[in-house]
């Protein structure tokens, strides 16, 4: 009689093998997940640093950094912001000279294309929400914009007080040289992140008469990175535990959510005349 002995796996052989591949895929996905998060970190950093990059051109051409936006007056039109006018800087010149009508108000058909224009630069890839989204004017829908998850620095002054003049450097009709950050380009921030997690923002300008315009291109330090009581206006990241910010000398710093509350005001002016570094 032949005797056939039969190779294979048992049902129980199965069913290991099956719980040491489930083990192996949960230690293996929160570091695939942390890899990828931190490529998008990296990411966003090499974003503000071509902002930075685009910023110094226009100062180098111009002579001091692009208005926060241009209105007649602080909640008035066209309305087009600081970073509108980079764009010739970021290779977006096609954009900027062939669709913007920076002396049309950002809501004219003619301006249509431009302000649904998403520039990959002013976008963080960790940032989960729709790269479009709808402008609001009490709360009846205006029109759809592009997103930006960078805003200017206005300081430390409240934006719902529509001040002329914020004490950073990006606010209505600025026209901020380097020479006038007397704080220090390295110890003064000119961008910062924001997540669209408490509200989007925009690259385009401020439209007038929308919900939260200012608030859309330009923010303050009322409270430090993702704080538990942050506003719409303040800065944010979906990042773990800090923000990116573009300092004046074009470097990028990656701010804690736990620095402390007055040497951040002190990095948002740029002539506070405070002794402030970034830790």
């Amino acid at each position: 009689m032949t005797i056939h002995n039969r190779k294979g796996f048992t049902i129980v052989e199965l069913l290991v093998v099956i719980a040491i591949i489930g083990v192996l895929v949960g230690l293996l996905l929160p570091a695939v997940q942390m890899a990828r998060e931190a490529a998008r970190r990296t990411h966003c950093k090499n974003n503000v640093k071509q902002i930075g990059l685009a910023l110094h051109l226009y100062h180098d051409v111009h002579k001091v950094l692009p208005p926060g936006w241009i209105a007649d007056v602080p909640d008035g039109e066209p309305g087009w912001g600081w970073a509108a006018f980079t764009l010739p800087f970021m290779e977006q010149n096609n954009l900027y000279e062939g669709q913007i009508d920076t002396t049309e108000h950002i809501d004219e058909p003619s301006n249509a294309v431009a302000r649904n224009t998403v520039v990959d630069t002013f976008i963080c890839p960790s940032d989960p929400y729709p790269n479009r989204f709808m402008l609001t004017s009490l709360h009846t829908p205006l029109f759809e914009i592009a997103k930006s998850n960078y805003v200017g620095v206005l300081g430390t002054l409240e934006i719902a007080d529509y001040p002329s003049n914020g004490d950073g450097v990006f606010y209505h009709n600025s026209s901020t040289r380097f020479a006038d950050v007397t704080d220090g380009l390295s110890n003064t921030m000119f961008v910062g992140e924001r997540c669209s997690r408490l509200g989007y923002s925009t690259w385009v300008g401020m439209v007038h008469g929308a919900d939260d315009a200012m608030a859309r291109i330009v923010g303050i330090t009322d409270h430090t990175p993702n704080h538990p009581s942050a506003h719409f206006d303040d800065f944010s990241s979906q990042h773990t535990n800090g923000a990116h910010f573009l300092m004046g000398d074009g470097s990028v710093a990656r701010i804690d959510d736990t620095i402390d509350f007055t040497v951040y005001q002190g990095l948002a002016t740029r002539g506070g005349g405070e002794v402030v570094q970034i830790p």
